[in-house]
């Protein structure tokens, strides 16, 4: 079908919040499976006020309706109108500073993610797969003209598929990659066989550090996303405020989001506790579902040594291993991670600007700064402490 006729068939319109397009319509396109895609992660984002135009996350999702047809959308995707690049972790800073030497203005920019997640997922949700050529050009192009007409620089797609990335790069939405530590479970029945998966020195290594933080009198507490207390809520807000304010800033996040969706969403939660004399120091709050464990938020009262590997790596790996997941996605940079087992994986990015002089200058920058990754990945691959099998 060629874009002409699709455009005959197709309806495209932007709404200004996920209720407009409807639970079940939203979860029967993007499943339930992948959690910060889901409608409650995303619905409880914008009602509780973290995703609106004050900070700087305007909703503007993308629906697709046929036109010969009463039932629910063919398609849709999260779409923001960003007017700063907070909580995105991929990292265009200098390029609106570029802008803003020049005269032009940046801001605001399309974007289409996961709001303050740096995990990879689909990004684009189509009721037909046979449609996807049709349907992908169509917004594409619907993006641009909207872009145009509101006066936005740009659209930048953040942490998609790889094959979502490889469609939109041959249609000219150019590609960025970028480097994250996944733990993946090979059939481990227990924590010792992932040891057991690891040179000598490495081993010991990690023998000592949960020594040293059992020795210090912690254990840990792990609970279910519905059995979670309000009083352990209360505490891990604190924490993870301080996380935040150790660097003068504040919590992309408020409690009321966390309320929400541990009450819309309690299945794909679990929070891990750190313990010292009866009384909570620590938290980490995992996403999680059917093979994978996604760590998203942590912090403590008071800092002790090794006490975040313990928390937020072993203790995920443990409960990865006992629960048979088959990746755990720790979340955003962390070379310190590599010895803990983490294996340094791409990930991808896709990026349109309207001003095509811009555009060429930025494709050069990506085309430059790809080797650099690339190189970057292999050598931290040729640092993990896994045993070289004969």
């Amino acid at each position: 079908m060629k874009l002409a006729q699709a455009s005959d068939s197709f309806q495209l319109s932007f709404v200004n919040t996920i209720e407009e397009i409807g639970a079940q319509s939203w979860n029967d396109l993007a499943s339930t499976d992948n959690p910060f895609m889901r409608y409650e992660f995303l619905h409880a984002l914008e009602k509780t006020g973290c995703t609106r135009q004050e900070t700087g996350w305007q909703p503007f999702h993308v629906v697709v309706c046929s036109n010969n047809s009463e039932e629910s959308p063919v398609a849709v995707m999260p779409l923001y109108l960003k007017t700063n690049s907070w909580g995105e972790y991929v990292f265009d800073w200098s390029w609106a500073n570029a802008y803003k030497s020049y005269g032009y203005q940046y801001y605001p920019k399309f974007v289409t993610a996961a709001p303050f997640t740096p995990s990879v997922g689909k990004r684009i949700f189509l009721r037909n797969p046979d449609q996807h050529a049709v349907l992908l050009q169509l917004i594409i192009d619907k993006i641009k003209e909207k872009a145009e007409f509101i006066g936005a620089s740009s659209w930048h797609v953040l942490f998609p598929t790889e094959q979502e990335h490889d469609a939109l790069d041959e249609l000219g939405i150019q590609s960025r990659i970028a480097t994250q530590f996944h733990w993946y479970n090979r059939d481990y029945e227990a924590f010792d066989d992932f040891l057991a998966a690891l040179n000598s020195r490495k081993r010991k290594s990690i023998r000592k550090e949960r020594k040293r933080v059992q020795d210090q009198g912690i254990s840990f507490r792990r609970t279910e996303g519905a059995e979670i207390s309000e009083q352990q809520w209360a505490d891990f807000y604190q924490f993870y405020q301080s996380t935040y304010l150790m660097r003068g800033m504040q919590g992309y996040l408020k409690l009321e989001f966390f309320h929400t969706v541990a009450r819309t969403m309690p299945e794909q939660l679990v929070m891990i506790n750190a313990v010292q004399d009866g009384r909570d120091i620590a938290a980490a709050l995992f996403f999680k579902n059917h093979e994978a464990l996604f760590g998203r938020y942590w912090g403590c009262r008071v800092d002790h040594q090794f006490l975040h590997f313990e928390t937020c790596y072993y203790q995920g790996q443990v409960y990865a291993i006992e629960h048979r997941l088959k990746s755990f996605d720790s979340g955003a940079q962390g070379e310190h991670k590599i010895q803990r087992g983490f294996e340094p994986i791409l990930t991808h990015s896709n990026h349109w600007l309207a001003n095509q002089g811009f555009a060429d200058a930025i494709r050069n920058f990506l085309q430059e700064e790809r080797p650099h990754i690339e190189r970057y990945r292999m050598e931290a691959a040729s640092l993990l402490p896994y045993r070289l099998q004969s």
